[in-house]
């Protein structure tokens, strides 16, 4: 398995791709983060177009049971960030 890449490497990547700057390529990856973390946390969703969708879940309380010493206990509900990958980029890992 491949080592995951860096935020270094990938700003680098986008710049060479842009054909742009390396400074420019990394405040274009920061404001797409931060459009993706403001819109997730109000409960939105954002598509990534040949990527995926990237939305929040909403989970009820529950009860659930500690692993090491198997007892039950009672979890409120929260919410989960989840990201649901789009076919043509699970087609293209796959063939």
């Amino acid at each position: 398995m491949a080592k995951p890449m860096t935020k270094t490497q990938l700003v680098a990547a986008l710049a060479e791709e842009m054909g742009s700057d390396k400074k420019s390529a990394g405040a274009a990856l920061d404001a797409v983060v931060n459009v993706i973390t403001r819109e997730v946390s109000n409960g939105g969703a954002v598509p990534l177009p040949g990527v995926g969708k990237i939305y929040c879940r909403e989970r009820p309380e529950r009860m659930v049971r500690n692993p090491a010493t198997g007892e039950q206990m009672h979890k409120a509900a929260d919410r989960q960030v989840k990201m649901t990958f789009a076919k043509a980029l699970k087609d293209s890992v796959n063939g």
